[in-house]
């Protein structure tokens, strides 16, 4: 499938060259606005020494009168030169921002994994299925895919691309977002940009919840409010009372009590009131992301525009119902000065006030804001694979379908496999029951097909586009025992961890639901020879016609002779050849055993010894 690379390679370096040039284009732009910068810069020094020259000269030759009139007139011009200074800076950071995300697109193209930002953790232990694939962690599928801008967008992407059975439902509805989102390519990077524009790092949703879940005193506040309201309103009417009528001090009294009550039950509510400011200081990072979405444009997208709409609908929209978390914030804020915070609270119940309007906004806020979260970060995880689509245009859409043949691809490759080194193939299983067995030396590529089937596999299960020209499967449960390892701590040799997966297997073919495809990398590899071929040749029969479809990628040779005893084995196999002294691979998917082998090849070529009796097979 050299052409298909080939036309592939082609489609990617257009859209690289589309990149490379927004790049330059961002740069150029900074370069003149930095010059304008400068400029600005030697404009304020200029001003500075201008304007002190002239204040002295009015004060001295027309009077004092004179001189706080240049004053004033220096200063209106000065702050009006450092306005448009500050909106020049501005905008330089913005084109910086812009060129940081369109060269992550670029890395993410060539895959160069040190300039993509660290990859985010799931959050939960990684499975063999995970391990094995490489679909989470440091240079993984995720790693590669994510743009999201919190964390927990990112690790919905992650359980996308982990969770166990095909949901048809969900993986519909996300290909139809994902074909929406893709060409609005200006919309996801503008989305990037506000979030990169307010923070650098990645965003917290979970902090706004967990002081929506606390208890409030919602009932008691609204007494205490009351009481204290009053208990304020007698001081000040005793207090002018005693100071203009002559009334006898009692607002004395009626301080003390009103001070009582305060220190009973202020420091109760203090922390409800340090959780409006923490809550606000984070809504101050979304906000911002919310209002965009608000206002955007989704002409031509009716499922996107129906995600969004809890953010859309008039006086539902976080602008509008936010105003009660900015206000007491605000009066939150205030009270944080010692002195304004002590006349506040002489004056008014202030603390009170504050900590009903923080249980108010609560109340406004409570019900929705997980809803809000909750759409957001599926348009985060959306957004990444409609970026990764976008930036792979050969890809497509898989069709999930329910007659046969169960599997057909079409230039079928690995997406982290770079463009250049990268060879797709056709592969074809007609029915359930069937067992692929794949043979081939060492380094030509055996381990790497059958990953590929298996990451596209979740690609097209979390509604992303694939790594194929077309792909075409029914929907499959998932299965692999390719990275088997031994562990110390529960007393596993590798042996007995490769027996305990590959019975997991035999038990998943036996449940209910939908069939199980099942990847394995050289069977009982952790004993002899003899017993090996023995045990591989029993398990494989047992495995025919049992409902499942398997790839097996092996160097026994002898276990393509199973393909003679039931029509539902296939041999397949990938070749290598010695040239100019090295070992060259084509890694194109062939039909029938392999020919060849090249352990002792790779042996004499390094230097070891191969003995005289391995001359032959040389």
């Amino acid at each position: 499938m050299k052409d298909e690379a080939v036309r592939k390679l082609g489609i990617d370096g257009q859209r690289e060259r589309v990149l490379e040039r927004g790049i330059e284009r961002l740069g150029r732009r900074q370069e003149r606005l930095r010059a304008v910068s400068r400029r600005f810069s030697w404009l304020r020094l200029g001003l500075v020494l201008a304007g002190g020259v002239c204040i002295w000269l009015a004060a001295s030759r027309l009077g004092e009168a004179w001189g706080w009139r240049a004053l004033a007139i220096f200063v209106a011009i000065f702050a009006l030169v450092a306005w448009r200074h500050n909106r020049v800076e501005a905008w330089i950071e913005k084109l910086r921002l812009w060129s940081e995300i369109k060269a992550a697109h670029l890395a993410r193209l060539r895959l160069d994994w040190g300039a993509l930002p660290e990859p985010v953790l799931p959050g939960w232990p990684r499975s063999p299925l995970d391990i094995d694939l490489d679909l989470t962690g440091p240079r993984s599928l995720h790693h590669l895919l994510d743009t999201a801008i919190s964390r927990q967008g990112s690790r919905l992407l992650a359980q996308w691309l982990v969770q166990g059975e095909p949901d048809l439902a969900q993986i519909a509805a996300r290909q139809r977002l994902v074909e929406e989102l893709k060409p609005l390519a200006h919309f996801r990077d503008r989305f990037a940009l506000t979030f990169r524009l307010v923070s650098k790092e990645k965003l917290e949703g979970e902090k706004m919840l967990d002081w929506l879940s606390e208890e409030y005193p919602t009932r008691r506040l609204g007494w205490l409010l009351l009481l204290s309201t009053g208990m304020v309103a007698l001081n000040l009417i005793l207090f002018w009372g005693a100071l203009l009528a002559g009334w006898p001090p009692v607002w004395v009294v009626s301080a003390g009590l009103y001070l009582v009550v305060y220190l009973a039950n202020g420091s109760a509510f203090s922390r409800f009131i340090e959780a409006v400011v923490d809550l606000d200081r984070e809504l101050g990072k979304f906000l911002p992301l919310l209002r965009y979405l608000e206002n955007s444009r989704l002409a031509g997208c009716p499922h996107l525009a129906e995600l969004l709409a809890p953010l859309r609908q008039g006086g539902q929209r976080p602008s509008v119902r936010l105003w009660q978390v900015k206000l007491a914030a605000f009066g939150a804020g205030l009270r944080m000065n010692p002195v304004l915070g002590l006349l506040l609270n002489l004056l008014l119940p202030w603390d009170f006030a504050v900590a009903y309007l923080a249980g108010r906004a609560r109340l406004a806020v409570g019900q929705a804001l997980p809803a809000w979260l909750d759409r957001l970060y599926t348009l985060e995880a959306l957004a990444s694979l409609a970026n990764f689509a976008h930036l792979n245009p050969a890809y497509s859409f898989p069709e999930l379908a329910s007659e046969p043949p169960v599997f057909q691809a079409q230039g079928l490759g690995h997406p982290l496999i770079p463009p250049a080194g990268k060879v797709c193939n056709d592969f074809v299983v007609e029915q359930t029951g069937q067992i692929a067995i794949i043979t081939g030396s060492n380094m030509a590529g055996k381990s790497t097909f059958i990953k590929t089937v298996g990451v596209n596999l979740r690609l097209a299960y979390a509604g992303s586009v694939v790594n194929a020209r077309c792909l075409r499967l029914t929907p499959f449960r998932l299965h692999t025992c390719i990275r088997i390892s031994d562990s110390i701590a529960d007393g596993y040799s590798y042996f007995y961890a490769e027996v305990k997966c590959l019975k997991r297997l035999l038990e998943r073919l036996g449940e209910s639901g939908w069939p199980l495809l099942y990847l394995v990398d050289e069977i009982f590899r952790g004993t002899n020879n003899r017993e090996r071929l023995v045990g591989s040749r029993a398990y494989l029969r047992a495995l025919v016609g049992a409902g499942g479809v398997g790839l097996l990628a092996t160097h026994d040779l002898e276990l393509a002779g199973l393909a003679q005893e039931s029509p539902l084995v296939s041999n397949y196999h990938f070749r290598d050849q010695v040239r100019d002294g090295r070992l060259v691979f084509d890694y194109t998917l062939r039909p029938g055993p392999s020919p060849t082998t090249n352990a002792l090849k790779i042996m004499q070529m390094e230097g070891l010894p191969v003995g005289e009796d391995s001359s032959q097979d040389l």
